[in-house]
């Protein structure tokens, strides 16, 4: 059995690198880009833009050029945060030097199509990496219930954190990002509360964390890339907790790549499911809950829906390898995460 490792903590003064291994920012977004490493060099860290991040297009440059550009910035970096996420990072897995990254050993952050990246760094070496940030996130206020990012990746090997589910969520169009609002009285405007796919309202379940989008990931279930069920045996003997979050899929797309999920055996070890919230589509006598209770809801496990993950915002920071404690008490809900081996 193999131990968890954590990357070194960013400190004041560290250098972040932003490089696009999915996806640049197009022209009419580079003000917004500019405003958010402000926002980082205001906290007290070095932030180095690579060249491809500010290449428009579906890719900024090709995956060869894209996977040398991501070993350049962990070889620099104490912190890599991509501006977000994209389409096509899956072109990149088997170029990349995994051991190279993990011996680098900065933290790795990001969420949507960069998943399909955090998630075989841990799962094939080991390295934790943290979920729900990335830099283009950087100018909207957390609930005060979530951690920061730059906080957790701040603490030693070691630590525990505990948040709480937030009581409001985001559920307007987005607007121009310049008129939208940043601080988290106005960003988030429509009650949330997480909830039990059984009704119970007294849950809990520990594991290891592990997850991402639903749209890349389950690309990943059954390759050496995906393999969670390799993840539980070699790292988490306490069994695993899995998060998902659909960004945009419907019901019927949904079932099929929660169906493959568990064909790859991704929750056989489970002792949890986390569903985060979407924005996606019913379909004619299927909703996003009924798929979900379709495929998980025979599991002998808590599956718990509407968790602070994903493309509707808030999202809370969660730890790729951390041992996790999840809770809910009625309306109330909680994560405590512990940065062990």
């Amino acid at each position: 059995m193999a131990s968890i490792t954590y990357p070194t903590p960013l400190q004041p003064g560290g250098r972040i690198e932003v490089p696009a291994p999915s996806m640049g920012v197009p022209v009419h977004l580079l003000e917004r880009l500019q405003t958010s490493v402000e926002a980082l060099t205001t906290l007290g860290f070095e932030t180095h833009v690579r060249p491809h991040t500010s290449t428009a297009g579906l890719t900024p440059a090709s995956a060869a050029a894209r996977a040398e550009d991501l070993h350049a910035a962990f070889e620099a970096a104490d912190a890599v945060l991509p501006p977000w996420g994209g389409e096509l990072a899956i072109e990149l897995v088997e170029k990349i030097d995994w051991d190279a990254l993990a011996e680098a050993r900065p933290w790795f952050v990001g969420w949507s199509d960069i998943s399909t990246l955090l998630l075989p760094l841990t799962t094939r070496t080991g390295l934790a990496t943290l979920h729900g940030a990335n830099l283009m996130d950087e100018p909207y206020e957390l609930p005060s219930e979530f951690e920061r990012w730059t906080d957790v990746v701040a603490l030693p090997p070691g630590s525990t954190f505990e948040q709480y589910s937030a009581p409001r969520r985001r559920s307007r169009p987005w607007g121009a990002w310049a008129d939208e609002p940043l601080d988290r009285e106005h960003a988030y405007e429509s009650p949330t509360r997480w909830r039990s796919l059984d009704g119970a309202n007294d849950v809990t379940m520990r594991g290891r964390l592990i997850g991402g989008c639903l749209e890349t990931v389950s690309l990943l279930a059954g390759t050496p890339y995906g393999d969670v069920p390799g993840f539980a045996r070699k790292y988490a003997p306490e069994g695993t907790i899995v998060y998902l979050e659909a960004a945009e899929s419907n019901a019927i797309t949904v079932l099929r790549m929660l169906t493959s999920l568990r064909l790859a055996g991704w929750f056989d070890d489970a002792n949890g499911v986390l569903i985060g919230r979407t924005d996606g589509a019913a379909v004619p006598e299927l909703t996003q809950e009924e798929a979900v209770r379709r495929l998980l809801g025979d599991l002998d496990v808590p599956v718990l829906l509407d968790f602070d993950t994903g493309h509707q915002p808030p999202q809370m920071p969660l730890v790729n390898g951390a041992l996790a404690e999840v809770r809910l008490n009625g309306e109330d809900g909680s994560i405590m995460q512990h940065l062990v081996p």
